[in-house]
């Protein structure tokens, strides 16, 4: 076992898909940039087919093809392009590209045009958020091209889709003026004659809050690894799929007035035990949380003490140890069923959202997999 180790439970994973389902009401792609926001990619897609997704998201070319070299046939979507983006391995690989300029279909186009193949595209459209995406004065063109390129057999259209900018507020009005826009450029698709086969706007806040938004299918990301994306509103019955533990390297006493790890942040008021887990923030945990940040090894919480360091960070198991020996593990965070630190927990404290936590996780983290 590695010294840190974020144990990934693939059972959650699929009942995670389960939940949005339901709650959703449409078929769920379950989203795995980021390395399946630091769970594995390729087992997070896997469980996640088993589980009944249809369909499979990235950000990128590179990701989707680094699923297909895994074995990951079913259909798998990358929206995430640059002008150096090479579409021929997408294209060949099979990969669904979705296009946000003429521009990158005409790249597209000419990459399938050298294979001699028919691509496989989606658009996405900018109906608010103001980031990727046409935009209303570049959508008639886009639309005009995707019908020339269509009826030339380079493409084929597959995907129509939009981002929301506030799917985690619910009752916002502008959800659902985005999905009225985005409805309205699916007919004009119609109207060209390149139909959409599949329209989808809902991420796993939508997914979860506003049945009535989703459409063929619901973006799944966060809710998938068993994380809320509205707090607010609770949990939904997802179970967190991570759990993050780390290896007690050493044991030892310390005297009062004795100072731990850089600058001495933390010195010890009276005779105490300390451990020294072997990881630190080159591992992804948060540097920020120095001298705050609880543990708990055995079924007990423990508080760190002092700097958390690149590799190392010290944990005070008071003057009796606590029943801590050196190769026990500490999770660093967890489900929280019984009470443990969470990855939400570590977000509060560090003013971010969970999100940010599990996608990074990395360094020497090892990934271990049960269901």
């Amino acid at each position: 076992m590695a010294a840190v180790e974020a144990l990934v439970d693939l059972g959650a994973i699929a009942h995670n898909v389960g939940v949005v389902a339901r709650r959703a009401r449409a078929g769920v792609m379950a989203v795995v940039k980021a390395d399946g926001y630091g769970h594995g990619a390729t087992p997070v897609a896997h469980a996640a087919l088993r589980a009944g997704a249809a369909e499979i998201g990235v950000a990128t070319v590179d990701e989707a093809l680094a699923l297909r070299r895994d074995g990951v046939t079913a259909p798998v979507v990358a929206w995430l392009h640059t002008p150096t983006t090479d579409f021929a391995g997408a294209v060949a690989a099979g990969v669904e590209v979705v296009v946000s300029s003429t521009r990158q279909l005409s790249d597209v186009a000419a990459a399938a045009d050298g294979l001699g193949v028919t691509a496989t595209v989606g658009v996405k459209i900018d109906t608010g958020l103001g980031r990727g995406g046409a935009t209303l004065p570049d959508w008639p063109d886009l639309c005009d091209a995707l019908a020339k390129y269509s009826a030339s057999g380079a493409v084929v259209l597959r995907t129509a889709m939009t981002h929301l900018a506030r799917g985690d507020e619910p009752d916002h009005p502008l959800n659902d003026r985005q999905v009225a826009w985005l409805d309205a450029r699916v007919m004009e698709l119609r109207r060209a004659g390149v139909p959409a086969q599949v329209v989808h706007a809902s991420n796993s806040a939508a997914a979860l809050t506003r049945p009535d938004l989703s459409r063929d299918l619901v973006r799944a990301g966060i809710a998938v690894y068993g994380r809320t994306p509205v707090p607010q509103i609770g949990d939904f019955g997802l179970i967190p799929a991570m759990t993050l533990t780390a290896e007690v390297a050493l044991v030892k006493r310390i005297p009062a007035g004795q100072g731990v790890s850089y600058s001495h942040l933390w010195v010890a008021s009276h005779d105490t035990t300390i451990a020294v887990l072997a990881c630190g923030y080159a591992d992804g945990v948060p540097r920020v949380l120095s001298d705050s940040l609880t543990v708990t090894i055995g079924d007990r919480p423990f508080r760190t003490v002092g700097r958390i360091c690149m590799d190392q960070l010290v944990v005070d198991l008071g003057p009796s140890g606590g029943g801590v020996a050196e190769g026990d593990r500490a999770v660093l965070f967890g489900t929280g069923a019984s009470g443990g630190p969470t990855a939400a927990d570590w977000a509060r404290a560090t003013g971010t959202i969970d999100y940010e936590i599990l996608t990074g996780v990395r360094g020497r983290t090892a990934r271990r997999y049960v269901s």
